[in-house]
């Protein structure tokens, strides 16, 4: 069953993979992969799903519940929604900055996640060149 704040953070990477108008089949793979690793119920995975369908945006996310853990979690998440593609566009490069805000996070604070993040995504993703 989904925590408040795993559901949230699903949210929110859904409004993240509607940056450039659409959700690609790579972005709700990485969707799909939390809710199995979340142990989402059936009704869950429908809702996120069903949630996903329209076009989203942070503004319709409330993060006003998450701790800490799910804010640091999230942004690792997003740093690699936003370069599951291949490459990260200056959209999501600009949305990234705009959700780091919509946590409340200030950039001192969101470096050192981003550093590991992008890390991280590197080896997960070896054709991505910086």
């Amino acid at each position: 069953m989904l925590d408040d704040g795993k559901k949230c953070s699903l949210k929110l990477l859904v409004a993240l993979a509607w940056a450039d108008g659409r959700v690609d089949e790579e972005e709700m793979e990485v969707v799909e992969a939390l809710l199995d690793a979340y142990g989402a119920q059936d009704s869950e995975v429908q809702e996120i799903r069903d949630w996903a369908g329209e076009k989203r945006s942070l503004d319709d996310v409330d993060v006003s519940g998450m701790d800490m853990n799910d804010l640091t979690s999230v942004l690792q998440h997003a740093v690699l929604l936003t370069h599951i593609d291949g490459e990260q566009s200056e959209t999501e490069t600009k949305l990234l900055k705009d959700f780091i805000v919509k946590l409340g996070l200030t950039m001192e604070e969101a470096e050192p996640i981003l550093a590991a993040a992008k890390h991280f995504t590197k080896q997960l993703l070896p054709e991505l060149e910086s």
